[in-house]
């Protein structure tokens, strides 16, 4: 059995979720967040059913218990339904450079949380790992000013930025946390590829709801007939909640939460390379330097 497989699953759940971010950014740019959302989980669901057809002869996960599907459910909505419309509506407010800074605090939540209720303790050199990786990533984050950007109120947010777009970001940094920690307490000996089939069934039932509710299934209607805007949904539907929410969930079985959503929190650091081939974009002296730090953060889990 491979070394560290929940810190690997978590790199590979980072590397994922840079793929999905570039992916839905071009999709929620050409048909919409809601419609983003809805279809990603859509085809997650898709995709879990038919492997689970295959491999089990069941579509849905019927073996379960009654507890993990209470709790595994609860962490859907909590963290694809509450936390990703927080996180996209703070788009509305604020960047998404500071979107992702406040994201960054996830690890945090998620340490601070599976402490009280999963009973989780860390190390000094895991602790410090969290550190070098956080600061790694805060430092890559903020060293992209928007042109024009005031640079003497960065360091102070609430004068710099809407309370409002914070407060989203900042609620979906939680949710993603309070996921997490939901899913390691509903999973228990649950295999994760059924845990995740099931917090996926959950979120698509709740933005069902939510659009239902709010009467936009126009939008929906519209954004199946944009070929390439339906193509960038199911690159990132494929690499998102179908691939990469599984393997973080198989990451946190194998390794605690803090350390698991902290390797998976390295997104922002691993888009710079992608952003110099795709956009061609120059990168700074700063951001190099943030971009080791947090690859040296993430290397003290393989070598301690």
């Amino acid at each position: 059995m491979l070394a560290h497989p929940g810190e690997l699953a978590a790199l590979t759940t980072a590397f994922c979720w840079t793929i999905t971010s570039l992916s839905f950014q071009q999709a929620t740019r050409k048909i919409g967040t809601l419609a983003v959302n809805w279809l990603r989980l859509l085809i997650a669901f898709s995709l879990f059913g038919l492997v689970s057809y295959i491999i089990s002869g069941h579509f849905l996960p019927f073996a379960v218990s009654n507890f993990a599907w209470t709790w595994l459910s609860i962490s859907g909505l909590v963290g694809f339904v509450l936390g990703d419309y927080f996180l996209f509506q703070s788009y509305h407010y604020i960047s998404a450079r500071i979107s992702m800074l406040i994201m960054a605090l996830s690890p945090l939540f998620a340490a601070f949380i599976s402490y009280f209720i999963l009973n989780e303790s860390m190390g000094w050199t895991e602790i410090l790992s969290m550190f070098i990786t956080i600061s790694g990533i805060f430092l890559v984050v903020l060293s992209r000013p928007k042109p024009g950007e005031n640079e003497t109120k960065r360091g102070n947010l609430q004068l710099a930025f809407p309370a409002k777009g914070l407060l989203f970001a900042l609620g979906g940094a939680i949710g993603q946390a309070v996921g997490l920690v939901l899913s390691k307490y509903g999973m228990k000996d649950i295999d994760p590829f059924a845990a995740t089939q099931i917090r996926v069934i959950a979120g698509l039932i709740g933005f069902t709801l939510i659009i239902l509710g709010m009467r936009k299934w126009n939008r929906v209607f519209i954004a199946v007939k944009d070929k390439k805007a339906m193509l960038y949904t199911l690159s990132g539907g494929i690499f998102g909640p179908f691939l990469g929410v599984y393997l973080s969930l198989y990451s946190i079985k194998y390794t605690s939460v803090g350390i698991g959503s902290t390797i998976m929190a390295i997104v922002p650091v691993l888009i710079i390379p992608l952003a110099i081939w795709v956009y061609k974009e120059k990168v700074s002296f700063k951001e190099v330097i943030g971009a080791l730090l947090a690859v040296a953060g993430v290397s003290f889990f393989f070598i301690f």
